[in-house]
């Protein structure tokens, strides 16, 4: 049985890894095409030596981009804007990333809730805004669960800011309530809910360990927030101007309809779908 298990495991990493290569490879077909320009990867500088200097850049790259404690809207937006480009797949697992010399890609897996997929694809982006194990950035004598731990603390702080948590205490309604609220206007997991609540100090750990045996339902998260959220990294399978990149191409006919369709990774569904293109008479 565990045998199986680790082939299960194995073969769904593989599986995610050979998508990752294969992403990686549409996104130089575009650039060669002169579709895509990709913007520069942000990476830290400085040193990092354990979570709460990691959870510390996290808040440095939302000043950088201007983010303040704000929710962040699209995770496939804000990776972009770092340089990395975000798949969705419909495989098991959670995700994977790569650095390709000057091109960064992930790969985050379908499977799971919204607030799951959101935290992987944060933590993959962690990876490459600290750096990962083939870089100096992260404290060299670290372990592999030590350096996992680092970047968990930044995909936390990135997703649910503690100060948003620290300004949401004020309230005077229960804390379960609030931090609902919270996870769902930041579509955040219930578990990085608590990690955050616990480093703002606002829940004790038995309450966190009580917290966590009462998941919110999803009425409740909807209802918390006036139910206006829709679900971040689930229709959205491609980042914005991958997916203009494959439309422009397809225009100016540099691409099939059917190659579009495959790089659109189900986004897209029929040729009905597709725009005219410009021998047909489109501008």
């Amino acid at each position: 049985m565990a045998e199986d298990t680790t082939t299960a495991a194995s073969q769904a990493s593989y599986r995610i890894d050979s998508t990752l290569a294969s992403w990686i490879r549409e996104i130089r077909l575009l650039i060669s095409l002169g579709m895509l320009q990709p913007k520069p990867i942000r990476r830290y500088q400085g040193r990092v030596d354990g979570p709460p200097a990691a959870a510390g850049v996290a808040k440095w790259l939302r000043t950088e981009l201007g983010l303040g404690i704000d929710a962040i809207e699209s995770m496939a937006d804000l990776c972009e804007k770092c340089g990395q480009y975000i798949l969705v797949i419909d495989l098991p697992g959670d995700g994977a990333s790569a650095v390709d010399d000057d091109l960064a890609a992930a790969v985050v897996s379908l499977t799971g809730d919204p607030g799951r997929r959101r935290s992987t694809a944060a933590h993959e982006l962690g990876h490459l805004v600290l750096g990962d194990e083939y870089s100096t950035d992260i404290e060299v004598s670290a372990s592999r669960e030590e350096r996992e731990d680092m970047v968990d603390a930044f995909a936390a702080e990135l997703l649910l800011p503690v100060e948003a948590v620290e300004r949401a205490r004020n309230s005077n309604r229960s804390t379960r309530s609030i931090l609902v609220e919270l996870a769902a206007k930041y579509r955040a997991s219930w578990s990085l809910t608590l990690r955050q609540a616990r480093t703002a100090e606002a829940i004790t750990s038995h309450e966190e360990k009580k917290l966590r045996t009462c998941l919110p339902t999803l009425a409740e998260f909807r209802d918390s927030v006036g139910w206006a959220p829709q679900p971040d990294l689930d229709s959205i399978r491609v980042p914005p101007t991958f997916a203009h990149a494959v439309m422009t191409a397809y225009r100016l006919g540099h691409i099939t309809g059917s190659r579009a369709l495959e790089l659109m990774h189900g986004q897209l569904n029929s040729p009905a779908d597709l725009p005219p293109r410009s021998e047909d008479g489109a501008p």
